[in-house]
């Protein structure tokens, strides 16, 4: 990356990795495994894009993960690690990603990697932005979120020092998470067609920028997570209330202090108490009772893409 009068440089995008199955979520695996056996729709000039399935074992299993989240593993102590059938399968399995996509922060890493996942939240279509410097993915999702318009296409900013993790698209270059919902699971709705629409997009916009089109500063509003908020629970960290119905499936929804937000289950309401407004997202999400999370808060932010366009060596 440079810059140039103003404009920010990017070498052309040759190499796009497809990721379905790090969560075991059937519209990424479903994808995935038809793009494997023909991937003509996914191709583009001067662009090899890779389909691939992150966490086999996982789903043959029809599970989350065998040992641990694999969407947690890609951390420099994991990837570092020294190896061997005595790591959980994941780390091993992130190493091998690592191997074949990275190595992560690397001149040698893929240029792209889609991760595609669902959530029993209703989120609706939901990309995933981890850098708010990363111009080249700003711009892409403008143009995604053009594109599909008047259907939503709405951008979540997870680079919250606390919050974020070491995601499997992390790999790349420029990492672009989808999430797609609600869809319970182990199942796929027809909202899969959604996911494909965009990553269509994606890949669009990336055949453009390679062709030397230039693309000029916008703006993108984002969605910039903010905190993690768990369930109510007693002292021994048993669960004690459930999402409130005035909150629940209202993922993107403006919550203000007094807001209703939990409810005991002897009936109680518990109230929203922050200092402001604020969008929660990922609404009793079914993977993160583990995780000790019931939603996460955000805060809508517009963040300025400067004008991108290719490299001329």
């Amino acid at each position: 990356m440079s810059t140039l009068h103003g404009s920010v440089c990017f070498e052309q995008a040759r190499r796009v990795a497809v990721f379905g199955g790090t969560h075991n979520e059937m519209s990424g695996v479903t994808l995935v495994n038809l793009w494997v056996k023909n991937g003509a729709e996914i191709q583009r000039k001067g662009l090899e894009a890779r389909p691939f399935i992150t966490n086999p074992r996982a789903v043959e299993k029809c599970t989350r993960y065998v040992d641990t989240d694999l969407n947690r593993a890609f951390s420099p102590e994991n990837l570092s690690a020294p190896g061997g059938d005595d790591l959980p399968y994941e780390v091993q399995r992130a190493q091998e990603i690592n191997r074949l996509f990275g190595p992560k922060g690397s001149p040698e890493a893929y240029d792209v990697i889609f991760d595609l996942h669902n959530t029993t939240s209703n989120m609706g279509c939901t990309l995933i932005l981890e850098n708010s410097k990363d111009h080249f993915n700003l711009q892409m999702m403008n143009y995604i979120k053009k594109a599909v318009a008047p259907a939503c296409c709405l951008v979540l900013l997870n680079e919250h020092p606390l919050l974020k993790y070491s995601t499997s698209r992390s790999v790349a270059k420029h990492p672009v998470g989808l999430e797609v919902g609600p869809q319970p699971q182990g199942v796929l709705r027809s909202i899969f067609e959604s996911m494909r629409i965009i990553l269509k997009h994606a890949l669009d916009f990336i055949e453009l920028f390679n062709e030397g089109v230039e693309f000029p500063a916008c703006t993108v509003e984002v969605f910039r997570v903010l905190e993690r908020v768990d369930y109510p629970r007693d002292t021994n960290g048993n669960i004690i209330a459930m999402v409130h119905p005035n909150l629940q499936d209202c993922d993107w929804e403006p919550l203000t202090p007094g807001d209703p937000m939990f409810q005991t289950f002897d009936g109680k309401t518990i109230y929203y108490q922050g200092p402001g407004t604020v969008y929660p997202t990922f609404i009793n999400e079914a993977a993160y009772y583990e995780k000790q999370q019931a939603f996460v808060t955000t805060r809508r932010e517009a963040l300025v893409a400067s004008t991108i366009r290719k490299s001329i060596n």
